[in-house]
C-alpha cells in the first residue's frame, strides 16, 4: 500500500505537503478511497508551524480568540497558532491575556465533556475549533454542540483537510479540500461500491493514523 503513496502540496502554502494513499479505507463514519496521512503536519516542528501560519490568516485581523480547542492530536499546531495570533496582536478577553490550548475529554459513552477545571477556559470564551480532518462533518457537529453547551462562543473552525465548506452555518477553513485530490470519494458503509464489488478494506483509519488489515 505504501508504495502507491504520493504527496500533494497545498494551494495556499506550497511548503505544506500531505501524503496521499489511494485504496479502500474505513473510518468510524464512512468508507473513503484516499487516506490522507497528516502525521508530519501534526508532530513535525517546521510542518506544524507552517500549518499554523496559514490557519492564522483567517483570524489575525477581525476575530478575538481566547481558547483553541484541539482535536485529533493537533496540540503542536494549536500552540503555534496561539503564538502566531498573539504575535499578530489578536485580542484576547482572558484576564491573563493568554490564549488557552485545551482538549475535550470523552466519557465511556463517547460523549465530549470538559472537566470543572477546564470549563472556565470555555465558558464565555471566544473559541477556535482545530481539527485534523472532517469527512462527514459529524465530529465537527458534535464538537460545536459540546462547546455551546459549556457556553463557548464559536469564532472559527480550522482543519488541515475538510470535505465540507460549512456546517451549522459556520465556515470551515481548511488547508486541503476534496478538490485537491482527484476523484476523492466518501461513502456510507452500507453503500460503499468497493464493498459491493468485493474489494477488501486496506486499513482502518482515523485522525491518529491507520492499521492495515
Amino acid at each position: 500500500m505504501l508504495e502507491n503513496a504520493y504527496k500533494v502540496s497545498s494551494r495556499s502554502n506550497n511548503k505544506i505537503q500531505i501524503k496521499v494513499l489511494p485504496g479502500h479505507f474505513a473510518t468510524s463514519h464512512s468508507h473513503i478511497n484516499f487516506y490522507l496521512d497528516m502525521t508530519r503536519l501534526k508532530v513535525g516542528q517546521r510542518e506544524a508551524r507552517e500549518v499554523a501560519s496559514t490557519m492564522a490568516q483567517h483570524y489575525q485581523y477581525n476575530k478575538p480568540v481566547d481558547s483553541i480547542i484541539c482535536m485529533d492530536g493537533c496540540y503542536a499546531i494549536g500552540a503555534f497558532l496561539a503564538e502566531q495570533l498573539s504575535d499578530a496582536g489578536v485580542m484576547s478577553m482572558n484576564a491573563h491575556q493568554s490564549i488557552y490550548i485545551i482538549e475535550p475529554e470523552f466519557d465511556s459513552n463517547g460523549q465530549m465533556i470538559f472537566r470543572d477545571n477546564i470549563q472556565p477556559m470555555v465558558r464565555g470564551k471566544n473559541i477556535v475549533l482545530l481539527l485534523a480532518s472532517a469527512t462527514t462533518g459529524k465530529t465537527i457537529a458534535r464538537s460545536l454542540e459540546c462547546i455551546r453547551y459549556y457556553g463557548g462562543i464559536i469564532q472559527g473552525i480550522s482543519a488541515i483537510f475538510s470535505a465540507a465548506d460549512t456546517i451549522d452555518g459556520n465556515e470551515i477553513h481548511s488547508i486541503f479540500h476534496t478538490d485537491d485530490f482527484e476523484s476523492y470519494q466518501s461513502y456510507p458503509p452500507h453503500d460503499c461500491p468497493f464493498c459491493h464489488a468485493g474489494q477488501k478494506i486496506d486499513a482502518i483509519v482515523n485522525n491518529y493514523g491507520y492499521s492495515q488489515l
